[in-house]
This record gives structure tokens, C-alpha cells and sequence, in this order.
């Protein structure tokens, strides 16, 4: 072989000459080449002709590109051929679901008008209840020209109520029980003492034969009167409201909170619209005044009798004053039992009748004179035990200058009105039953290690059956 075979491109031993090995080969130069190499691969492998296995490679993936494309071209002739202006054709489900929204937005709809509704109208019976009360601003403006006067509250959040029965004749469906003479009366006054803690009230009635020193008061025309001592109600006749307040502070040393002044058709229709009161009528009775006439036994009592049951008197046991506050005491525990059942209090149907008619029926001072005021105070003794709703009479005996009149009688009168201005707990126990209670109290007084026994008063709960019978 000659000397010049051995080139750059031949192989052999000369073939690693100095063009392709040793140093020289590392440096830049020898690198554009191998370069130049792979650039010279780009035209073999995208010529259609080339031959080889990098262009047939380069035509098996041709045709997956040309498949991608044919089939957006596919897709783009589909469009094509339904026309710019068809519309694609709606999801199987599209209706329904389309349906389903409608009925859901007629329902909230639907649902906003009677929530509408219902606030409308529960402001309405709102507004009406609230406007049917009575505000009494003018005993509210005696009572304090005369504030100096009036005891001090002892206990704070204890309340003292005073709750009138008039008996006046005037106004619509009172005439019936007798002439209207202008004049005002009230046959039942009751002194309600509600605990701080609520968990008890009692309700002190006091006689309307009373003898007791009633102050100087200002009569309706603008007069007037001086200080006296007469019989109790008459302070109502005089002044009304307010002499009756100022007389109750100046004989019992209670601060009188609120009043309230409840008339005969109100009565009635609070009876009525909790379909009657249960009561015990010991014996039968046949009043024509008192337009009564009733059975013996357990008796349902509607409107007009349950009125004549509580006021009726000299046709009725010994025709005193005090078997008519029995009466109405046994009546009043019955009617409280009766409100406080589901019955009433979870029945529209009958709570509103009864509201309607209590509100209508009352007069009562500037702080009661609202619904939402009755609401919070009945709110706040709703839940007391029946058996902590008592009632007692203050205590009293016939009167020793005329005994068709009462007089206190000390020091029990005095005590029982001690216990409650201070808010204390007051024993109540059925008549009969004090003599064992006293005795009790005394055994117990003989002990040195026992506390100074409480006093106990005769009355009756709201938790006593109409006959006696505990519920």
C-alpha cells in the first residue's frame, strides 16, 4: 500500500491520524465537524426520500400528526356542515334540571310572602293588644306630688302590685249590673308580692270593710278632701287609684310598684276565653242578684257565672265580706292553674282570645301600660311552683265600735306585713290548720338550739284543688 492510502478517510491504523485522535482532537476545531454532523442529519430525516431508519421514522410520526389533524378537521366539518347558525343540540338532563331551579326559586318565593305575611300579621296583634290597654297617668301625676310621702323599696327586683276590681257601671257591658251614678267602687283589692328570686308571690287581700286612716286625696273634680279614718274602699270612691295606693303604702309600709284596675266585662271575657274555671261549691246556691245558681260539687264556671260566683255575698254563707275573698281566692288559684296549663299558654287558639280580653280590660300605671311590659312580668313568674302561688287575707276581726266593719288585728298584721317588705318567706296554711302550726312553733320555741320560728298565716295556693283536693 503506498504512503499516501492512509488518509483521513480510510480505516486501519492509519485511519487514527492526527485528523481524529490525540490532542488535537479535543480542541474546537475538531468538535464543528461532529457538528456539522448531526446538522446534516435534519435533512436526511425530514426529506420525504431519505431512506434509512431516521426517515422512516420521521414518515411514522407523519402520519400521527396528520391523524391528529384530520381529526380537528373532522370536528371542524361537522360544525361546517350543521351551519354557522344551528344550535348544539341540549344535554339529555338540560329540562330537568332547568325545571328543578324554577320550582326551587317559586318556593323561596313562596316561603318569603308567608314569613312577609306572618310578620305583618303578628305585628298587628302586636299593635292591637298594646293599644287595647288603659294608661292611668292621672294617679301616676298624684303619686308624685306626694313621693316624699311613700315608703322606700327595701328589696330590690321584689314587686308589689295592687289589683283593683272595679266595679264601676259605666262603660260597654257594665250597665247591666246596676246604674251608672258616676261613681267609682271596687269591691276586691289584692296587694301581689312577687319575690325577688321568683320562685314565690303572694296575694294579701284586704277587706273592703276595713276600717283604716286614708290621707287627704284629690277627688275627680280637683278638690280636695282631708285626712280621715273610714272604711277602706271608700278611699277608691274618693280618689281613686291613687288614694287607694297612698292608703295601702300608709297601712302596710310596702312600696307600692305598679297598679292595675280590672273591670266586670274584662273578668268575663278572661273566663271564657279559657273555656271556664274549675271551683268547689260546697252548697247549692240560687242568687238572682248575683244572677247565680249553681249545684253543689265540683263546678266549670264560663263568664257570667264565674262573675256572680266571686262577687255574690249576702245570698252566700254567712253574707260577711270575708267568705266572699275565700271565694275569690279558691277562684283566682284555679284560673292561675288553668293559665299556666299547656292548655292555654301553647294554644294560640285560646291565648289570644285571652290576652285580647285582659288587655281590654286593664288600666294600669305608665310601667305596665305596654304588652311587652305585661309580657316580661308574666315571663318572669310563669315557671313559679303552684304550690308557691299563695293567698291570704289580712289579718282582721270584727270592728269593736261596729261590728259590720273590720279592724287589723296586731301584732299579726304587723308581721305579715314586715315579711313582706323585707322579701321574707311567708308560711300559709289551710284554715283549721294554723292552731296545729301554732303549737307546732311553740314546741319548737322551747328549744335553745332552734331558730325563732316564722309566723304562719290561714289562706290557701294555687295548687289546691276547687275541693280542697292538692294537684
Amino acid at each position: 500500500m503506498e504512503p499516501g492510502a492512509s488518509g483521513p478517510g480510510a480505516s486501519g491504523p492509519g485511519a487514527s491520524g492526527p485528523g481524529t485522535s490525540g490532542p488535537e482532537a479535543d480542541g474546537p476545531e475538531s468538535k464543528e465537524p461532529e457538528a456539522n454532523g448531526a446538522e446534516s442529519k435534519e435533512p436526511e430525516a425530514n426529506g420525504a426520500e431519505s431512506s434509512g431508519p431516521e426517515a422512516n421514522g420521521a414518515e411514522s410520526s407523519g402520519p400521527e400528526t396528520s391523524g391528529a389533524e384530520t381529526s380537528g378537521a373532522e370536528a371542524a366539518g361537522g360544525s361546517a356542515a350543521g351551519g354557522p347558525d344551528a344550535p348544539a343540540p341540549a344535554p339529555s338532563g338540560a329540562r330537568p334540571a332547568r325545571r328543578r331551579r324554577l320550582l326551587i326559586r317559586l318556593a323561596a318565593g313562596g316561603v318569603s310572602l308567608t314569613l312577609l305575611a306572618g310578620s305583618a300579621a303578628a305585628w298587628w296583634f302586636y299593635r292591637k293588644l298594646d293599644s287595647n290597654i288603659t294608661t292611668d297617668t292621672t294617679a301616676a301625676a298624684e303619686l308624685q306630688v306626694h313621693e316624699k310621702e311613700r315608703p322606700a323599696p327595701l328589696v330590690m327586683d321584689a314587686q308589689n302590685i295592687l289589683v283593683l276590681g272595679s266595679d264601676t257601671r259605666s262603660g260597654k257591658g257594665n250597665s247591666e249590673y246596676g246604674r251608672d251614678d258616676g261613681g267609682k267602687r271596687s269591691d276586691t283589692t289584692i296587694l301581689l308580692h312577687i319575690a325577688a328570686d321568683r320562685q314565690s308571690a303572694t296575694a294579701m287581700s284586704i277587706p273592703r270593710d276595713l276600717m283604716a286612716e286614708i290621707p287627704g286625696c284629690r277627688t275627680a273634680d280637683g278638690s280636695r278632701t282631708g285626712a280621715r279614718f273610714a272604711q277602706f274602699n271608700s278611699a277608691y270612691e274618693t280618689g281613686g287609684a291613687a288614694c287607694t295606693i297612698r292608703t295601702v303604702e300608709k297601712m302596710t309600709g310596702i312600696r307600692v310598684d305598679h297598679h292595675m284596675i280590672v273591670d266586670f266585662r274584662g273578668f268575663k271575657k278572661m273566663v271564657d276565653a279559657i273555656d271556664g274555671v274549675e271551683v268547689c261549691v260546697p252548697e247549692a246556691i240560687d242568687d238572682p242578684q248575683a244572677r247565680l245558681r249553681l249545684a253543689a260539687g265540683e263546678q266549670t264556671l264560663h263568664g257570667e257565672e264565674a262573675l256572680g260566683y266571686v262577687r255574690a255575698r249576702k245570698s252566700l254563707g254567712d253574707g260577711s265580706d270575708t267568705e266572699r275573698m275565700e271565694r275569690q281566692q279558691q277562684f283566682l288559684g284555679s284560673l292561675v292553674k288553668k293559665v299556666q296549663s299547656n292548655g292555654v299558654l301553647l294554644n294560640p287558639a285560646r291565648l289570644y282570645p285571652l290576652l285580647d280580653a285582659a288587655t281590654k280590660s286593664l288600666t294600669t300605671d305608665p310601667g305596665l301600660d305596654s304588652l311587652k311590659d305585661l309580657y316580661d312580668l308574666t315571663r318572669s313568674v310563669r315557671s313559679i311552683p303552684t304550690e308557691k302561688v299563695q293567698f291570704l287575707t289580712a289579718p282582721r276581726q270584727p270592728y269593736t265600735a261596729n261590728t259590720n266593719r273590720d279592724e287589723l288585728i296586731q301584732p299579726d298584721a304587723e308581721q305579715l306585713f314586715k315579711r313582706l317588705r323585707e322579701d321574707a318567706p311567708i308560711t300559709v296554711v289551710p284554715e283549721g290548720g294554723r292552731e296545729s302550726e301554732e303549737t307546732k312553733r311553740k314546741q319548737d320555741a322551747t328549744s335553745p338550739s332552734s331558730p325563732s320560728p316564722s309566723p304562719t298565716f290561714t289562706g290557701t295556693n294555687a295548687a289546691t284543688g276547687s275541693c280542697g283536693v292538692k294537684h
